[in-house]
């Protein structure tokens, strides 16, 4: 059963070129010369494919997180020193669930729970910014060499951005009531077979993929768009290696956006397209998942502004060195 599944989700994914030219030129009679009929070839071949690979690693990814919990994750940082939990916290990031709405329990479970505060910063920047889902969508579609360089890149932020943070000591810019929570002993009762495993990944996919979806569709109309009607000079122009103002602009339009890394990345894949540099898109799409205004207002529920302006300069600054230095590399 599972291989006659694989089997099938191969041979789906392998005959999308071709349905997606039958659709546009063939059942819609679409002139290949129009910027509309390019457009629309886009979405009908991005759209399946895209949401091809979400299921695939939303499932895989779940049965990953049936062996994690946040309250098995604040045990594991609790008591490390800060220079191997700044590491750990960032590779915990990647594996454990995250959202905008968990940033204040997470955050609140690991500072009682002993865990320095630039060790609980770099997990909270690891968790949305190296987001396993965009990881695996850029695999699938620009290969193994660019998803290495959001991973490589999105953890070296998260380690060094809490390394900072820790050293500038700004424990008394987080509120009072914070460190006054005592810190509860929540029972963990996770999955324990492979059955159960298979089911919380069963479980993922109806949840997240049944969320994410509008965004994902809303991300391919907008790369569609792109695609079709925005020229490869006038992208190249205000995205390029050459302009030295590019990467600064692409955070801060990246900041107010509100969306998913599922719905980022096949903007990252139209713009990437026509000509823009990859460090520019790259620091784009950070600041879009690693920097969102939504988060960033949640979390100034325990949060200072000091340390808030603290939390998204250093974080802004990595960012926008990923994007300077991959210009000049790439």
């Amino acid at each position: 059963m599972a291989m006659g599944l694989v089997a099938l989700w191969i041979a789906v994914y392998l005959a999308l070129p071709t349905a997606a030219r039958w659709t546009t030129f063939g059942l819609l009679r679409l002139d290949p010369a129009t910027p509309f009929a390019v457009a629309v070839e886009f979405f009908v071949y991005e759209a399946p494919k895209v949401m091809l690979l979400l299921v695939l690693v939303v499932f895989g990814v779940g049965l990953v997180r049936s062996f994690f919990s946040p309250e098995r994750t604040r045990r594991l940082l609790a008591g490390r020193r800060e220079s191997v939990g700044n590491v750990l916290a960032s590779l915990l990031g990647v594996v454990t669930p995250f959202c905008s709405c968990s940033a204040v329990p997470l955050f609140i479970g690991f500072v009682t729970a002993g865990v320095p505060l630039g060790v609980t910063f770099s997990f909270l920047v690891a968790a949305p910014m190296v987001n396993e889902v965009a990881l695996v969508l850029l695999f699938g579609l620009f290969g193994w060499r660019v998803a290495a360089i959001y991973l490589g890149a999105g953890l070296a932020i998260a380690m060094l951005s809490g390394w900072v943070l820790g050293r500038l000591h700004l424990e008394r810019h987080v509120e009072a009531w914070v460190y006054a929570t005592k810190s509860g002993s929540a029972a963990e009762a996770g999955p324990a077979s492979w059955a159960e495993r298979v089911r919380f990944g069963l479980d993922a996919v109806r949840d997240i993929v049944g969320r994410v979806w509008p965004w994902v569709l809303a991300g391919i109309a907008v790369g569609a768009g792109i695609h079709g009607w925005v020229p490869t000079d006038f992208m190249a122009g205000i995205m390029g290696r050459g302009a030295w103002w590019s990467v600064p602009l692409a955070v801060l339009v990246g900041v107010p956006i509100y969306s998913n890394a599922a719905g980022v990345v096949p903007i990252v894949e139209a713009l990437l397209e026509k000509g823009a540099a990859l460090g520019t898109v790259l620091a784009f799409m950070m600041a879009v998942i690693g920097l969102s205004l939504p988060e960033t207002i949640i979390l100034r529920k325990v949060l200072r502004p000091p340390l808030i302006a603290a939390f998204v300069g250093v974080v802004a600054g990595g960012i926008l060195i990923v994007g300077y230095l991959f210009n000049a590399v790439f």
